[in-house]
């Protein structure tokens, strides 16, 4: 009997726990699949950059699982409902007995995994599920009253907690290769219909070996600066792996220990920019705990259910604007405009943008939480559906309802020389670093840039008051 090891957001050899147990498990050959679920992934707002990356590292996957002659079949359903189907009919056409797969957290993939194991239990085979997305089990983790953490901060004093009185960074081998399979492996699409990209592929070269050498770049040249770097949209002050962390190309296992090797293994103290980065592995550990305690978020509904009475004004025309990189407002404009182009965009200015649509212009965050999983290489529903939450104050840990960022002296903070606005928005180029984060009318005319979408001075009034009439509101 062969065993049939199921890869989704795991694309890896090296530290794959899923691959490792079942290499261990010694039932025949092991056999791979991954399936593709256009229409699913649609449903979900995957985009062209998203799903590009997902195939190019599909095929770097097939091509290391071919040296350990472990065959990688593809397998097409355009729904997760037709998932336990497809799976069963492969496991039972090369006579598997068991399959093996990593745990997903989201609302849907966690009701998919269930339809499978009730599916591989009715016809006498099994389903193993292992955790590996996250570096504690999150779904363990708990206030003193058993409940589920909604601030970050006592969660990631509890996480160390756990983490240092465990041992939890047991690294997963590869599997050794195999005899030669019988089994023909089948050719990774190029490109999905519906899922084309204009983002820079460069930036973002595929494979376990590409991902290493940029965690093993950041952690030699940029770690030590993070706590400080991180913000200057400017600088390579980033990993830039999130990309490699969402579709499980890099584990944070990997990460992590690449951390502690450069901090005495320390995980919340040391070195400044190594525990400030550990802090960040630590929130998107967070943001998988709050899915399982909290599935509305996966539902498109807020955390804070009271901010569901909030009317919008969701103003097509400044949307556009927005998705656009055409505010008037510099800083929103290049971070727009480097989504556009990279499939990415700076954390800081993740936040100006998403503070900008949901505060400034008062829209409704599911319009730009969607809009970014369609455009960013790197999109992750836990992390980006955190964030926005946070930015709209309607999140756990929200930031409260009277911050409003000004995205003028938040560039001039972080961009003081306007280096970043100048890259993405070169009609700027040459107007002095005085003048560039916020133009006069005159510049504006000279460099054919628009005007403001929105005053300034009203908007935040207006974002306050809202907030205000829900009652209770921080």
């Amino acid at each position: 009997m062969n065993t049939l090891v199921w890869f989704r957001s795991d694309l890896r050899t090296r530290d794959n726990t899923a691959l490792h147990a079942a290499a261990c498990a010694n039932h025949g050959c092991l056999i791979g699949v991954f399936i593709l679920c256009p229409q699913q992934w649609k449903d979900h707002h995957w985009g062209g950059p998203r799903v590009d990356f997902l195939l190019r590292n599909l095929r770097a996957l097939g091509a290391e699982l071919k040296r350990l002659n472990i065959p990688l079949k593809i397998v097409r359903s355009n729904r997760f409902d037709g998932v336990p189907q497809a799976l069963l009919k492969l496991a039972r056409a090369h006579d598997c007995a068991a399959l093996y797969c990593n745990s997903e957290h989201e609302v849907n993939e966690v009701r998919r995994d269930d339809e499978v194991r009730a599916a591989f239990e009715t016809d006498n085979r099994q389903m193993h599920t292992f955790r590996d997305q996250t570096i504690l089990d999150v779904a363990d983790i708990r206030t003193q009253a058993g409940g589920w953490y909604s601030v970050f901060t006592p969660f990631k004093r509890k996480w160390c907690e756990l983490f240092k009185s465990g041992d939890e960074l047991k690294e997963f081998a590869p599997p050794q290769p195999q005899s030669s399979s019988k089994v023909p492996a089948d050719e990774v699409p190029t490109q999905l219909a519906g899922f084309s990209t204009d983002a820079d592929r460069k930036l973002w070269p595929e494979g376990e070996s590409s991902a290493h050498q940029r965690l093993a770049s950041f952690v030699d040249q940029a770690i030590a600066d993070y706590a400080t770097r991180r913000d200057e949209p400017a600088t390579d002050g980033t990993s830039a792996l999130s990309p490699y962390l969402a579709c499980g190309v890099l584990s944070p296992r990997q990460c992590l220990r690449a951390a502690l090797a450069v901090n005495h293994n320390r995980v919340d103290s040391g070195k400044k920019g190594v525990a400030t980065w550990i802090s960040e592995l630590i929130w998107r550990e967070f943001y998988r705990h709050i899915l399982i305690g909290f599935p509305r978020v996966c539902m498109d509904r807020p955390f804070r259910t009271e901010t569901e009475r909030l009317r919008w004004n969701n103003d097509t025309v400044q949307f556009e604007a927005w998705c656009a990189g055409a505010t008037g407002f510099p800083i929103v404009d290049a971070g727009m405009r480097q989504l556009a182009a990279a499939g990415w965009m700076h954390n800081r200015v993740r936040m100006i943008v998403a503070m900008f649509l949901t505060k400034d212009l008062f829209i409704d965050w599911r319009w730009g939480e969607r809009f970014f999983m369609e455009h960013l290489v790197d999109g992750d529903f836990a992390s980006n559906n955190g964030g926005w939450q946070w930015s709209a104050s309607t999140g756990t840990d929200a930031a409260p309802y009277f911050r409003v960022f000004n995205p003028a002296r938040q560039s001039e903070r972080y961009d003081p020389n306007g280096a970043y606005i100048r890259r993405w928005v070169p009609e700027l180029e040459p107007v002095p670093a005085n003048r560039i984060h916020d133009p006069d009318a005159a510049t504006r005319g000279e460099r054919d840039y628009p005007a403001p979408i929105v005053d300034r001075s009203k908007s935040r009034a207006r974002v306050v008051e809202a907030f205000k009439r829900l009652g209770g509101s921080r």
